[in-house]
């Protein structure tokens, strides 16, 4: 018993150490490492067991000889494919790889899907019409423009085609008397690029063609692989007549539409294009041969007018003379009169010269200024002797004023001035001493004296 309930422990013990994954857990672990480590990838291969519910969504097996894989595309990308898928078809999609957890099946979700060979091809396309638009062979400038009413019509197409068919129908309903030439080669497949290229050199190198028109039928991006060469580009771009390129239908576009110097929609519309509607013909001839007509009429009654005018204003010969005389007499009285009034102005203008020439005589202007000058002359003595006046009044004023002020004026009353030795004035007594020697300066005179004594 013992030994039972050992075992049973050891057992319990084992099973809680184990991690134990549910089913879902399982799934999305591995739906996690696929959808982290695959990243979005390219996958080609045929279509088997398309379906497609009201869900919008599309569920199909995508196999080749060996495999096949389950697939879905959501509504939201499937909307953007512009095909709609069925069984057998071999295609091109981009997916990322992921798991159903519900399943637990491996899947692939498309992101995107393509025609086989179709991604391929449009790369090439891409690449080439890049690569001749770097070069300038689509430039606008080296485009040439169509004759409004061709001579000569060649067109490149298989012989056997619709195309061709389309453009002789239409040439036949809108311009029938146009010439037209066929130049045949094969369209698709093997050969055909070269074929069109010397048919494009062939037409241009032939002086009777004034326009060219390459086309085909519609078809898919394979048929119409043989307009997407690069020589036939070029061999267009190098052609000197006008080139009209209508490949396909009108959502078809080839490196050969670019290249030439017209693209039409279809080959029905080259002819359109090309050729001139003759009944709009007929009916403008008829409105030019009218306005034509009209104008005519129109330009003999003007000039029946001015016939009749010319007639009236007709005059005899002798008549014309005798007005010519009288206009010549009346002419030359009005000479006369001219002159004469001319010469009596011409003696008045002289007058007048002479007045004028006379009053600016340099002898009369001399005597004029001498005159000026003497009485300025007289003016000046005047104002001088008024002046001399002036001052000597002024002058006698002030004398009589200095001698009112003048000492010797005083010295004439009885008054005497003393001086010292060194000429100064004395005023007191107490300025000498006994014995000093003194001037005494009276009205008329001086003195030398010695002074005897002093008294303040």
């Amino acid at each position: 018993m013992t030994s039972s309930t050992d075992s049973n422990t050891d057992s319990s013990a084992l099973h809680s150490g184990r991690h134990v994954l549910s089913v879902s857990e399982l799934n999305r672990k591995a739906k996690q490492l696929l959808e982290i480590h695959l990243p979005l990838m390219w996958v080609e291969g045929e279509i088997s067991n398309f379906s497609k519910p009201s869900s919008g969504h599309w569920y199909f097996t995508l196999k080749d000889q060996n495999a096949q894989v389950r697939c879905a595309m959501f509504r939201g990308r499937n909307g953007l494919i512009k095909f709609t898928p069925k069984a057998g078809d071999q295609v091109q999609v981009r997916a990322r790889v992921s798991l159903y957890e519900g399943r637990g099946d491996y899947q692939l979700i498309a992101e995107h899907m393509e025609e086989a060979g179709f991604g391929i091809l449009q790369k090439r396309y891409q690449e080439l019409k890049q690569k001749l638009e770097d070069e300038g062979l689509f430039s606008e400038t080296h485009k040439k423009a169509l004759p409004c009413a061709p001579n000569h019509l060649a067109v490149i197409t298989s012989a056997t085609g619709a195309a061709l068919h389309d453009v002789l129908s239409v040439l036949k309903r809108r311009f029938p008397s146009l010439p037209v030439t066929l130049l045949p080669c094969i369209v698709q497949g093997d050969g055909s690029s070269q074929q069109l290229i010397e048919a494009v050199k062939l037409a241009d190198a032939d002086k009777r063609f004034d326009v060219i028109i390459v086309c085909r039928g519609g078809g898919s991006i394979e048929d119409l692989w043989s307009f997407n060469s690069e020589g036939l580009a070029r061999s267009i771009h190098a052609a000197k007549t006008p080139i009209v390129s209508a490949v396909g239908h009108e959502i078809d576009f080839t490196i050969a539409d670019f290249a030439a110097d017209v693209r039409a929609p279809t080959p029905s519309a080259a002819a359109e294009l090309i050729s001139p509607n003759a009944p709009e013909l007929l009916q403008a001839l008829k409105e030019m041969e009218r306005q034509l007509e009209s104008r005519i009429n129109s330009f003999l009654v003007q000039s029946q007018q001015q016939l009749h005018h010319t007639r009236q204003r007709l005059r005899n010969p002798k008549q014309q003379l005798q007005n010519w005389a009288q206009r010549l007499d009346i002419l030359e009285i009005k000479l006369s009169a001219t002159q004469q009034s001319g010469h009596a102005l011409r003696s008045s203008l002289i007058d007048k010269l002479r007045s004028r020439l006379a009053a600016q005589n340099p002898e009369i202007a001399v005597k004029r200024n001498q005159q000026t000058i003497a009485d300025i002359n007289h003016r000046l003595a005047i104002a001088m002797q008024h002046k001399l006046d002036a001052q000597y009044f002024a002058l006698s004023k002030a004398g009589g004023m200095l001698n009112i002020m003048s000492p010797l004026n005083t010295l004439k009353r009885g008054y005497a001035i003393a001086k010292d030795s060194n000429g100064a004035i004395l005023r007191e007594a107490k300025d000498t001493q006994k014995g000093d020697s003194l001037q005494i300066l009276l009205g008329k005179g001086e003195i030398s004296v010695i002074v005897a004594s002093t008294k303040a």
